[in-house]
């Protein structure tokens, strides 16, 4: 059965077409725009059919054996499995897969690890960090002490030398390693060094490149860290969740922190396309997209700055880009609205060193779609045309139109 099938059947329809209407609206609009933002992706119609089965009307507190409600035999075993393929995925001793969301997978690993009023160091907000690394709105910035560092002023690349520094100077709990706008590979080693060197727990946030990473297109950062916090949506193409990894040593405390302390009974349908999607991620196929997403990101920096963004680090070693328009007479929150309407969906974002706000994109999506290298060209030219006020906005976005009329993320 198809996607488009599935949101038009006749239950629906006949039951809430209003509902019915506004599933197959977002169906277009995800069909007829270019999707760049980052953090998405499509899922395979076999995660979305997982996503819709039975096992969303199961209540599971607890863990597979140990359930607070009868009836939990199948869903005990989708759980095992996802588990176990997690596991093997990313060579880890144990996997947690409950997490609802990467930040309240992060949440349970500073609770498994500190206590409030401990010091963490973790990339500073302006220069990638994401709201669980110490913002003053989030849980982070209230409960603990975060102290960030930050990126070279040159390069753009993460500044060692500040990180050690600051790292000995504050004796902290715990160190994150982890960005969600930073465009380059993580080096798990040095800061495993680092941690060890002061007696602090590695966490490592790896929410953005755990996709890659499935698909040996990234180094894995489970040697080295005591905890990796991940989504299973972004580059991993799986349903919108978060998991944990870590030794066996920790496995305890961390499945602690998430049930009970953290939040309540799993949601066994995402678990139950979680095990769907690490199946898929194990697969050849699998490993020769993640490699694609990576050369069509490299291809799309340094199409952009052909045409006169200023990219952040000089381009990418992952899905992700970050750039300044600026060259192009436009800030980076009225370019993200000009190409918002030409059909171009992405991200702005703070980058490094003054208060500038500029563009951040990743090419998970379209290349899930099928476009390659050939067509990250084409994409960068058109994003400068549309910056640079060039023709008319609608002839843009019938360019938009047929270009992604050309790669369905759901063929009928």
């Amino acid at each position: 059965m198809s996607v488009t099938h599935t949101l038009e059947a006749d239950v629906l329809r006949r039951q809430d077409p209003q509902l019915a209407d506004i599933l197959h609206g977002e169906l277009d609009r995800q069909s007829t725009t270019l999707q760049l933002i980052a953090a998405e992706n499509f899922t395979s119609p076999a995660v979305l059919a997982a996503l819709g089965s039975p096992l969303a009307n199961k209540y599971a507190e607890g863990y597979p054996g140990s359930r607070y409600h009868g009836g939990c035999e199948m869903v005990d075993v989708a759980e095992r499995l996802a588990v176990e393929r997690a596991k093997d995925l990313f060579g880890a001793e144990h996997a947690n897969v409950q997490s609802h969301s990467g930040s309240s997978a992060v949440l349970a690993a500073y609770a498994a690890l500190l206590r409030p009023g401990d010091t963490v160091l973790a990339l500073g907000l302006p220069y990638g960090g994401h709201l669980t690394h110490g913002s003053p709105a989030n849980f982070s910035g209230r409960w603990f002490d975060f102290v960030p560092y930050g990126v070279d002023a040159e390069t753009g690349l993460i500044d060692h030398d500040q990180v050690r520094t600051l790292a000995r100077t504050h004796r902290p709990k715990a160190i994150v390693c982890g960005s969600i706008a930073y465009p380059r590979h993580i080096d798990h080693a040095f800061f495993r060094e680092v941690a060890d060197e002061v007696g602090a727990y590695l966490i490592a946030d790896s929410a953005h490149p755990i996709g890659l990473v499935a698909g040996g297109a990234a180094p894995s950062p489970v040697p080295y860290a005591d905890i990796v916090c991940a989504t299973t949506h972004k580059v991993l193409r799986g349903p919108r969740g978060g998991m944990l990894l870590c030794g066996s040593d920790l496995a305890e405390r961390v499945d602690r922190a998430v049930f009970p302390f953290t939040q309540g009974g799993a949601q066994m349908h995402t678990v139950a396309a979680k095990a769907v999607a690490f199946g898929e991620a194990a697969t050849p196929a699998f490993a020769a997209y993640a490699h694609q997403v990576v050369a069509n990101a490299r291809t799309l920096a340094a199409g952009l700055a052909a045409q006169g963004l200023v990219v952040t680090t000089g381009g990418t070693d992952t899905h992700l880009i970050t750039a300044d328009p600026s060259p192009l007479g436009v800030d980076g929150r009225t370019a993200r609205l000009r190409l918002a309407a030409a059909g171009v969906v992405l991200d702005s974002c703070a980058l490094p060193h003054g208060d500038v706000r500029g563009l951040r994109l990743g090419t998970a999506a379209v290349t899930t779609q099928g476009m390659g290298e050939e067509e990250m060209v084409r994409v960068a030219a058109l994003v400068a045309r549309v910056l640079r006020g060039e023709g008319e906005s609608h002839t843009a976005r019938e360019e938009v139109r047929e270009l992604a009329g050309g790669f369905p993320p759901y063929p009928r």
